[in-house]
């Protein structure tokens, strides 16, 4: 007995999404850029605050070494937190771009519209899950 083929999906037949799935995906995204705006803020308060503890004259001698190792580790993990959130905001805004032209759930890769499952996941990707198993190869 021949297996039928598998249904299409509602996303093969077409070559880009709605004005008003666009509209959704930007609702989607300005959410997601706004908290991500806000956990970069944070981060960058942290990084820029000053020693305010005042604890530095009153601490031993080899505790003070310690602390500034441990400081300075911390300081460079929320360094590259701070840089990772930034590519993160940079990537939502530029998947905005592509909704305004109309490029937005395109695969660069293959040209095939990236299904919806997927934007909602990953809102700013470029590439639909079979272009990144091909990368991958």
């Amino acid at each position: 007995m021949a297996h039928k083929p598998a249904k299409a999906s509602s996303t093969e037949d077409r070559t880009r999404y709605s004005d008003e799935e666009l509209k959704e995906f930007e609702s989607l995204i300005n959410r997601k850029l706004d908290k991500a705006r806000e956990e970069y803020k944070i981060l960058k308060d942290t990084l820029n605050r000053n020693n305010d503890e005042g604890t530095d004259a009153t601490s031993g001698g080899n505790t003070k070494v310690l602390e500034d190792g441990a400081e300075t580790a911390e300081k460079e993990n929320l360094s590259q937190l701070a840089a990772r959130q930034q590519k993160y905001i940079t990537n939502l805004e530029n998947a905005l771009i592509r909704i305004k032209n109309g490029t937005y759930g395109i695969c660069s890769v293959t040209g095939k519209l990236i299904p919806k499952e997927r934007l909602i996941a990953v809102p700013h990707t470029t590439q639909s899950i079979e272009a990144k198993m091909m990368q991958q190869d």
